[in-house]
């Protein structure tokens, strides 16, 4: 029996309704109006506290507001805050030297926004391409996979799947191929069929396709293919970076930092693209991370960014690691997504409205028996709203769970009695 859903509040309808007249149509928010976050939890603008089972798209796996990372932004901000690159600062250096120890790479090239960090990979790999693997100029190719999502500027649309990301948005820049993910033979045959192949560029686990995580071996089979080919592994690790799939790193064996970290990487990228949690939800940062034989192809004028490695990014990325160390959060997310997918999966043997569970870590979905093209999922989640939870659909069925990883096992346990009750509205 399907109950009476939530009733928006005067001021959350005045809010919504100043986005809706004044703000670009881009995005179609859940309507819930958040005001506060601590933690694993928001409230909205009623005073309504909800599970965060979102995390901004895996930006707070520290959680909101955490007083660490606060507290480096505040101290930062009343010091310095830009300078551009014209001039050297003194947080700059010192977030270079951290982050490279901490991911074991030679170099960092810091900029703003996950697409922003894709866009200079890409322009990396093809720079590499042409001056030291010898690719003739503007003959160069990197291969994506079908169902991506690495962004939405004009270049990383042209080789979306996503209609909706890319229709009359053309013409689209050239120079990519598109295989299936997750298919080692098509990687291959596209390896052996052209000899102008610069990188291949993936993401661990496709975060927005509805956590699509690869059969087991998939990505190092990959690496050890681009390496016989003398092409550059690329990986996304926007969103499934930073602790977030119960490892530092989603193409870690287990870790592949420095810190704190015995067992060797199951698969070391050419080039690492960070964003997201990199700062943990407090302020835009990214990075691209190569060694040197690839990093200094780059030269003065040649990339940039007014903001990208000013003097707040710097410190507050530093806390925004130290966090995850200190605090465990890659053994936490691993245990406690174990726990996660358990709980899901007893819930699909007594609701048959989910059709699927899958994950790794604390970045999860499930697949809800239904088509894409179904509101159902949607109706989901504005119910899990109700009962106090914030989730949201990926590609019309799916729905994902990616709560902060300072969440813990008794949380588990209450999201997923709420998760069951709102499921069970539906049957």
């Amino acid at each position: 029996m399907i109950q009476m859903e939530q009733k928006l509040s005067t001021k959350s309808e005045v809010l919504i309704e100043k986005e809706n007249r004044y703000g670009a149509h881009n995005y179609h928010p859940l309507p819930v109006v958040l005001e506060k976050g601590e933690g694993v939890f928001v409230w909205d603008v009623d005073g309504k506290k909800y599970y965060d089972f979102l995390s901004s798209y895996s930006a707070v796996n520290q959680g909101h507001c955490h007083p660490k990372i606060i507290g480096a932004m505040i101290h930062q901000a009343q010091k310095l805050t830009l300078t551009s690159r014209a001039f050297y600062n003194d947080q700059l250096g010192v977030f270079e030297e951290y982050v490279t120890k901490y991911f074991g790479f030679d170099k960092v090239l810091p900029m703003n926004t996950g697409a922003e960090a894709v866009e200079t990979a890409l322009k990396l790999c093809r720079k590499w391409a042409y001056e030291v693997k010898g690719i003739a100029e503007n003959q160069a190719q990197i291969i994506v996979c079908e169902n991506n999502f690495h962004g939405r500027t004009t270049t990383i649309i042209s080789f979306s799947n996503d209609e909706g990301a890319r229709k009359s948005f053309g013409p689209y820049t050239e120079g990519f191929i598109k295989i299936p993910y997750d298919n080692i033979d098509a990687l291959e045959n596209v390896l052996k069929a052209s000899k102008n192949i610069a990188g291949f560029l993936v993401e661990p686990i496709q975060g927005e396709a509805g956590v699509y995580v690869p059969t087991e071996g998939y990505l190092a089979k990959a690496k050890a293919l681009c390496e016989a080919h003398n092409v550059l592994f690329i990986a996304d690790e926007v969103q499934t970076g930073i602790a977030r799939t119960g490892r530092l790193l989603a193409t870690c064996g287990n870790c592949s930092c420095e810190k704190g970290c015995e067992n060797k990487p199951e698969v070391k990228p050419d080039i690492l693209i960070l964003g997201k949690a990199i700062s943990g939800g407090v302020y835009p940062v990214s990075a691209v991370l190569a060694n040197d034989a690839i990093m200094n192809v780059i030269k003065p004028g040649q990339h940039g960014s007014t903001f990208g490695g000013n003097p707040v990014a710097a410190a507050v990325a530093i806390a925004a690691l130290e966090v995850i160390q200190d605090e465990k959060l890659a053994e936490n997310a691993e245990r406690l997504g174990i726990i996660l997918r358990k709980g899901l999966n007893e819930i699909a043997q007594r609701n048959p409205l989910i059709e699927l569970v899958r994950g790794k870590g604390l970045l999860n979905a499930i697949v809800i028996n239904c088509g894409e093209e179904s509101d159902l999922a949607w109706e989901i989640c504005l119910r899990f709203r109700d009962y106090g939870l914030l989730a949201k659909p990926t590609h019309g069925n799916k729905i994902r769970f990616a709560p902060p990883l300072v969440i813990t096992e008794e949380q588990i346990k209450d999201c997923l009695t709420i998760i069951e009750r709102a499921l069970n509205d539906f049957i």
